[in-house]
């Protein structure tokens, strides 16, 4: 098993973790853009743990840190997103727009994925912080970081490989 990709593996599912006590124990519903970075966060990590588990040589390495990156960089967006809504002056915040499963059901599914994505009045809420930064804020740092990992996984490996063969 390869630790490095592990170690970021372990941070998303200790981040999932999170997410879902504060769902589940503390009684916070996620809005839209919180899921849409949930399925960021498993992805990076479905990506994390296949290379981990794969041990896979400089170029695997390379292909699956870049694949960790991209999904960080898209969860990133999408955090940012929030981010941004948080911060807008209340006058220019979205209405909130119906759940989504109520979106799953009932609406196409491109208008489903638009509101997913561009997010509604609820995403703009800060129902929770820690260190004075929302979650959307934690969650956009945790991506920063994964990111940063990844594009260091990429650049480790290569190093290590190179250094190696001399």
């Amino acid at each position: 098993m390869s630790p490095r990709f592990f170690l970021a593996a372990l941070a998303c599912a200790l981040l999932l973790g999170f997410g879902f006590y504060l769902q589940y124990a503390k009684g916070l519903e996620p809005c839209p853009l919180c899921l849409v970075q949930r399925g960021f966060f498993v992805a990076v990590m479905a990506v994390c743990l296949v290379a981990a588990v794969h041990r896979p040589g400089r170029l695997g390495a390379a292909v699956y840190g870049a694949m960790a990156a991209l999904f960080a960089l898209g969860g990133a967006a999408v955090a940012g997103r929030q981010v941004w809504l948080q911060h807008l002056p209340p006058d220019k915040v979205p209405q909130c727009g119906p759940d989504l499963f109520f979106m799953v059901e009932n609406f196409p599914l491109s208008r489903t994925l638009k509101t997913l994505f561009s997010g509604t009045g609820e995403c703009a809420a800060v129902d929770w912080t820690f260190l004075r930064l929302s979650i959307a804020e934690w969650s956009l740092v945790c991506f920063a970081a994964l990111l940063l990992y990844s594009l260091w996984l990429i650049r480790a490996r290569a190093s290590t490989a190179s250094s190696a063969s001399r």
